[in-house]
């Protein structure tokens, strides 16, 4: 990447006041810069007590120094944290000695960018840092943590192994066999790609559920007027977060409530109830309804027990899983209808089963199942090395089969970063904090 020579600098705790804050140095010249503002003489991995100095000599902070000599850093490179009181003041000045001697900015990610380059961390384990920093539950950070720790690299790496073996053996008899065209050991390679890429489609099917323990769930609330859709939110997230009358159209704009389901991060937007109205403030609420239905994960239907007839129409959205949920229970305690679940927002009857039927609709049976987080790009990745192990047939030159191995071994490259990969790095790194 452009600029990995130069000596980088951020902040690396968050922005505003704090009992302290952290100024983050990496590069070739981070030792010989830290020692400009905190004095000569700094130990490697030994806090020491430092006065923190502008570029004309007068103090900024009484802090803590921390030198860490590559390789052994975060980043592989020679790295320094400087450590002082959290005013953003004080750590402004920091940072613009360290540019004024000679440092730059950090982008975004570039840290992590860093540590990945210089072999410190695949590009899985530098992805779960992004996921651990923007962990909602403590699941998604338990997952995270296990990512950081390599479980996607060793989870793969018996099918790279296998991809190298198939390789082995093409290729071999590319360059010993007698003709370009049939091969002998062709069928013994088509039978094993098949049953790799098997494998390769049941931990894809395994992994696919944890995606959501990073991304989350929208959940759009959706039904009639007076159906309790506002109710219900405030029910499951423990909070009265929406206003609620009797009066029909009271919700006229789309509210948000973040929650948590069994680790899964969940979005709750409670929507306008679906109806016609004349009045232009509330079709404004209700076409927006629609849109957040549009843009939902799931959607949860919300009609009435006591109006059983009572029924929005719903708009058509072909792929989004609409689970119809009966409200009211507790003003209808005996038989009703048998289709959907049944739920009381007031009493919170029925919100266990409801909880599991969302869990369900996600694909998850336990969170305990999950080992590390996964990301769309990973189940892509995987999807890639599948269909190249598809292709191959034993009826197929061995130059043929060697291109299909070749291009599956690249797609499980891509998967943890391995080769020149600039423009996803690119991608990856730009959506993380600086100084981090």
């Amino acid at each position: 990447m452009s600029g990995a020579a130069d000596t980088i600098v951020a902040l690396a705790t968050p922005a505003g006041v704090g009992g302290i804050g952290v100024i983050r140095l990496s590069g070739p010249g981070a030792l010989a810069l830290a020692e400009r503002i905190a004095g000569a003489g700094l130990p490697a991995r030994r806090a020491t007590h430092r006065r923190l100095r502008a570029v004309a000599g007068e103090v900024i902070d009484d802090g803590i120094v921390l030198a860490f000599p590559g390789p052994h850093s975060y980043t592989g490179e020679d790295v320094v944290e400087l450590q002082g009181h959290g005013s953003p003041v004080l750590l402004q000045a920091l940072i613009d000695t360290a540019l004024h001697w000679g440092a730059r900015m950090a982008r975004p990610g570039e840290f992590t960018e860093r540590a990945f380059l210089h072999g410190r961390m695949d590009l899985a384990q530098a992805e779960a840092v992004a996921d651990l920093i923007h962990a909602q539950t403590a699941t998604a950070a338990r997952l995270a943590r296990s990512s950081l720790d390599g479980a996607l690299a060793r989870e793969v790496e018996p099918v790279a192994g296998e991809i190298r073996n198939l390789r082995v053996l093409i290729e071999a008899e590319i360059d010993f066999g007698e003709t370009d065209l049939e091969s002998a050991v062709a069928p013994e390679v088509a039978q094993r790609a098949a049953a790799l890429a098997t494998s390769v489609e049941a931990l894809m099917a395994r992994l696919r559920p944890a995606r959501v323990y990073s991304t989350g769930l929208r959940l759009a609330l959706v039904g009639a007027p007076n159906v309790g859709k506002s109710s219900l939110m405030n029910r499951l997230a423990d909070a009265e977060v929406a206003i609620v009358t009797e009066r029909p159209g009271t919700t006229r704009d789309l509210l948000r409530a973040s929650i948590a389901i069994d680790g899964i991060p969940v979005e709750l937007i409670d929507t306008a109830g679906l109806r016609h109205s004349e009045d232009e403030v509330e079709r404004i609420g209700i076409e927006r309804a629609r849109s957040a239905a549009a843009g939902a994960d799931l959607i949860l239907e919300i009609r009435d027990l006591t109006r059983p007839r009572v029924r929005a129409e719903l708009p058509d959205l072909p792929g989004i899983p609409v689970l119809q949920v009966w409200n009211k229970q507790d003003l209808c305690p005996g038989d009703g209808p048998r289709d959907g679940l049944r739920v009381s927002a007031v009493s919170g009857e029925g919100l266990d089963a409801l909880r599991a039927a969302i869990r369900a609709e996600a694909g998850i049976a336990d969170a305990g199942q999950q080992r590390f987080s996964v990301r769309t790009r990973h189940l892509e990745g995987l999807a890639a090395v599948a269909t190249c192990l598809r292709r191959i047939h034993p009826g197929h030159s061995p130059d043929l089969i060697a291109e299909d191995l070749r291009l599956a071994e690249r797609a499980l490259d891509g998967l943890l970063g391995r080769g020149d990969h600039e423009e996803l790095l690119g991608a990856i790194f730009a959506g993380f904090c600086i100084g981090k």
